[in-house]
């Protein structure tokens, strides 16, 4: 950590010169307690995640600098339990080049990280914005299951998607016109002891009820390209993104459809999304599990899902202008497996939310093998309850 430092502090440098003239300090703290029943893998047990971030803007003329630190303290009754995702920092982009993370503490039973995420200066002339650092970049289309987004897509089944992971990259951005942009990244990657270059470029426009985007160049070394778009339609919005990747010789074809929209409902609004994901990296049955879990793209962290095709199905209701139900359902068509995920939030207050929650999984558990037979199947009944504060 004592480069990662060092290398805050020269970015805090450069901005100096030109004083600062705006500055923003915000916060956000997460609880989550959950117990997870006995699994097929895991033994039954609880845990406590404490997730602390720290967000620092400053802002001087055409300067921007974007300051974000996590810690994530977690405490657990059985070791197994401290791989659960629920109610862990944003993780560590898959590939990280920066060196601003690190384990200050860990054992049997708990564990202590922090993580630099966000760490990025700006100068942003108004006709071309260039950012250095790690920052958020987000290209999906579709807003569950976003195979064409090559940076750090979120967990589909986390009920905690307040900020997305930030990656190290290189970013320019022009505007060509008020309804258009442009955008370049250039992003180096480490895996192991292998190295790999993100190099793409992106055109966005909006054309009348529709958002046409395409991008193309190198993903990890490897030629891609990617066509996507929305449209607003019947008072809903319909949405599609498809991207064609070459990796291992061969060419694979990842495509996600959806659509979207409100309904009103005992004067009361419905929010219905369903998604369907065709994925060429992913496994077309439970027994193609195994092999999945060795290859590139699994160990990139780049599956959002583990199957060939899934489809995904979220409706939200709002019982109260305070008190929303909401319902997550994924099924891996290929192996027949399906998570359900209903929760209840609460918002307590103007800076204070709580929720609760359930995860269950249905499905085959595990083969003669003793390994995971499907995607969901082998995910143990699983409760939660959590409050967030943002100041």
């Amino acid at each position: 950590m004592p480069r990662a430092a060092g290398i805050v502090f020269a970015l805090a440098v450069a901005a100096a010169p030109v004083g600062a003239q705006e500055i923003q300090l915000r916060g956000y703290a997460l609880n989550v307690f959950l117990a997870a029943a006995e699994g097929p893998f895991t033994p039954s047990g609880i845990r406590d995640a404490q997730r602390l971030r720290l967000m620092l803007g400053l802002r001087a003329g055409q300067v921007a600098f974007d300051l974000a630190y996590e810690h994530l303290l977690s405490v657990v009754s059985t070791p197994e339990l401290l791989a659960l995702g629920v109610g862990a920092a944003a993780p560590a982009g898959s590939g990280d080049w920066l060196p601003f993370q690190g384990t200050l503490d860990d054992g049997d039973h708990h564990a202590w990280r922090h993580r630099m995420d966000r760490a990025a200066l700006s100068l942003e002339t108004g006709f071309l914005d260039v950012t250095v650092g790690r920052q958020t970049v987000s290209w999906g289309t579709t807003l569950f299951l976003t195979p064409a987004d090559p940076f750090a897509p979120f967990d589909p089944a986390d009920p905690f998607r307040e900020y997305r992971a930030g990656v190290d990259a290189i970013r320019l951005r022009t505007f060509p016109g008020p309804l258009s942009e442009i955008e370049g990244i250039l992003r180096p990657a480490i895996y192991g002891s292998d190295t790999t270059l993100t190099a793409l470029v992106r055109g966005r426009a909006a054309i009348g009820r529709a958002e046409l985007t395409g991008w193309g160049g190198l993903v990890h070394d490897e030629a891609a390209a990617s066509v996507a778009g929305t449209v607003a339609l019947g008072g809903g919005v319909l949405r599609a993104e498809a991207v064609v990747r070459r990796d291992a010789d061969e060419t694979v074809l990842r495509v996600a459809i959806g659509a979207d929209r409100s309904f009103s409902i005992a004067n009361r609004t419905l929010y219905v999304v369903a998604e369907y994901q065709r994925d060429g990296f992913g496994a077309a049955s439970g027994t193609a599990l195994p092999a999945l879990f060795t290859s590139a793209p699994y160990q990139r962290g780049e599956l959002q899902v583990l199957g060939r095709d899934e489809f995904a199905l979220q409706t939200t209701y709002q019982l109260h202008p305070l008190v929303g139900l909401d319902a997550l359902g994924l099924w891996n068509a290929g192996d027949g497996s399906v998570l359900l995920a209903p929760a209840i939030g609460l918002d307590a207050g103007a800076h204070l939310a709580l929720r609760a929650g359930l995860f269950l999984g249905l499905g085959p558990e595990t083969s003669a093998a003793a390994i995971p037979a499907s995607e969901y199947g082998a995910v143990p009944v699983t409760g939660y309850v959590a409050g967030s504060v943002f100041f």
